[in-house]
């Protein structure tokens, strides 16, 4: 059993579409509807905000991983089940317009979180795959895979995130050019595009996310989550207003253990221990 597997069922689901699990500072979140292509239910909606808040919340969690099983990551929310309009349906009768809390959805709760996430695309996404994909900090992606952005060919937008992410990451007229033609991107082109930081293949795309996760667990998490916090409103803030704020998060740190901690192992010309405290 590899190390995601032992991750993903140290922590039980009453869904099993939605896995959970800790192992090491790295908790590993994994969509697992593989005979959909991990297409969302609405019950897999509010599974996957409840775990991404657990994850953020917990103190042993340093890191976080968000993956898929089988040979997509996420192929967008479930069509089908729109086209039925039964239970499962995310636009059945009113539901959207009437019971959904935005503040509470998983590209909201993605944005807010302070803990770094990897997303680790084990194979394609597509619609609000893509999107929730975006909404992670880093992409390691495999080789087959592709990102789609096909809402304009269904007659929508990207709802969750896309025409936020997209023109950020890679600019207007690409981010334009991406979401006009609703293409598929070849993970090659993602790569080029600035969209995903590492292309390897498919049986290794865990392994280079995990790996990933223990570097950036060795290290102090406070000072990760502020770092993170601070790039967050730095997006939305005028430099001197950012310095400000990135100063009254400053302070804090200096009186943590872990600085303390840095500090000595530095002096000490060896790896520091820490404990997020």
């Amino acid at each position: 059993m590899s190390e995601h597997e032992s991750a993903v069922k140290m922590a039980g689901s009453e869904n099993p579409e939605v896995l959970y699990g800790v192992k090491d500072h790295v908790a590993v979140i994994t969509l697992n509807r593989p005979e959909r292509m991990n297409t969302i239910s609405g019950a897999m909606l509010d599974l996957l905000t409840e775990y991404l808040v657990k994850a953020n919340i917990d103190p042993d969690v340093w890191v976080v991983i968000l993956t898929g099983t089988g040979r997509a990551f996420c192929a967008g929310l479930d069509l089908r089940a729109q086209v039925r309009d039964d239970d499962t349906s995310l636009l059945r009768s009113n539901v959207v317009i009437t019971n959904l809390d935005l503040r509470n959805t998983p590209p909201t709760v993605l944005h807010d979180m302070d803990k770094p996430v990897i997303c680790a695309l084990n194979g394609s996404a597509a619609g609000y795959g893509l999107d929730t994909a975006l909404g992670c900090d880093i992409r390691i992606m495999a080789d087959n895979a592709k990102l789609s952005a096909a809402f304009a060919k269904r007659g929508i937008l990207p709802e969750s995130g896309g025409t936020w992410f997209l023109p950020r990451y890679i600019g207007w007229e690409k981010a334009t050019k991406v979401i006009f033609t609703g293409r598929n991107l070849s993970a090659q082109e993602c790569l080029e595009l600035g969209l995903v930081s590492q292309v390897v293949p498919a049986d290794k795309v865990m392994e280079e996310a995990e790996s990933l996760a223990k570097e950036i667990a060795g290290n102090a998490p406070l000072a990760v989550q502020a770092a993170k916090r601070m790039m967050r409103l730095g997006l939305d803030e005028t430099f001197p207003i950012h310095v400000h704020h990135v100063f009254l998060q400053l302070m804090p740190l200096t009186k943590t253990e872990d600085f303390g901690e840095g500090v000595r192992a530095y002096m000490e010309k060896r790896a520091p221990v820490f404990k997020g405290r």
